[in-house]
């Protein structure tokens, strides 16, 4: 201290620090990144960084502290769910086991849950009707990851160089729609557009259509569509569409992918499939991402539904914790 009143110093404060201050956490930038995850729940930690130029030590600083968010199927979810969210989740679950129980002979036709378009009805089996879908993003350039990249060698192969390639600002949202037979309708909107409910309603309009020509009779029989909470699913514009034409919805829990099989079954063997490929126009992306859809094995989408039966018992056995496989 000596030494520094020596210098002609008179405060006792601290210096001004060089290089960038550490404000990166403030409110602002956590509420900015808040915003990009509650868009896109699948956006990596660098791709926010990126996007709002700030470190990416910041960004998991804020996405796993501060805003107390992790990955369960890849989407971004609070990291500790609250006793109302495991409760919502074990309820959910039980019901909708019961309403299996129900379809294959239970007489008990108590109804189980109530959706825009309805009371279940007993005699409606679930996953013969049942529709899944929800929406992800896709880049035209998608590095692989460090898993796909692997490979088997020998004590002494040489070392191989990977040269570092970032993921394409250029991105096209896919909308998927798909049921045990299949996928029933790809969707993609122009890249720079993000999914509302005025657009999600016009994508139902198409959905409706598809189920016409893949699925004979179907609509007569009545639609389960069974989506998450988003918010382009669950506005009232939406609600007014479900309830004309009487399709039914699943109760679905907030907060959880792990009991969506696009999120759980679906999108990560996609994201793998693209994993190391570019594409040079958007046209291209689409008929990749339809090839993929279309060899894909009919037991790909069979399993993935009637993985539900055993998630919705794991969940209630893990008094509605997440269901991490």
């Amino acid at each position: 201290m000596v030494y520094l009143i020596g210098e002609g110093r008179t405060s006792l404060g601290d210096e001004p620090k060089s290089g960038r201050p550490k404000t990166s956490t403030n409110e602002e930038n956590t509420t900015r990144v808040d915003e990009l995850i509650r868009c896109d729940r699948r956006m990596k930690i660098r791709e926010i960084a990126l996007k709002l130029e700030i470190p990416k030590s910041t960004v998991h600083e804020i996405v796993h502290d501060t805003l107390g968010y992790r990955k369960v199927s890849a989407r971004w979810v609070p990291k500790m769910l609250t006793e109302d969210h495991k409760l919502q989740r074990v309820e959910i679950s039980q019901r909708l086991l019961q309403r299996c129980q129900q379809d294959n002979g239970d007489e008990d036709t108590t109804h189980i849950g109530v959706g825009p378009g309805g009371d279940f009805q007993a005699n409606n089996n679930l996953f013969d009707n049942l529709i899944t879908g929800d929406e992800t993003w896709v880049h035209l350039n998608t590095p692989e990851t460090k898993r796909d990249s692997m490979t088997w060698k020998h004590p002494f192969s040489p070392v191989t160089k990977k040269f570092k390639v970032q993921r394409s600002a250029a991105k096209v949202m896919a909308t998927v729609f798909w049921d045990a037979k299949g996928v029933i309708l790809l969707d993609i909107l122009p890249q720079g557009q993000c999914i509302n409910a005025a657009r999600y309603c016009s994508t139902l309009d198409r959905l409706k259509e598809a189920i016409r020509r893949k699925r004979p009779g179907l609509l007569r029989r009545g639609v389960v569509l069974q989506h998450d909470n988003a918010t382009p699913h669950s506005a009232n514009l939406t609600q007014q569409w479900l309830q004309r034409y009487g399709w039914e919805i699943p109760p679905h829990p907030a907060h959880s992918p792990d009991l969506a099989p696009s999120d759980f079954h679906l999108f990560g063997p996609l994201k793998r499939h693209l994993g190391g490929m570019a594409f040079e126009t958007e046209d291209d992306l689409i008929r990749e991402l339809r090839n993929w859809f279309d060899n894909l094995d009919v037991d790909f989408f069979r399993v993935g539904i009637n993985s539900l039966l055993s998630r919705w018992q794991t969940c209630i056995e893990l008094y509605g914790n997440y269901v991490e496989k």
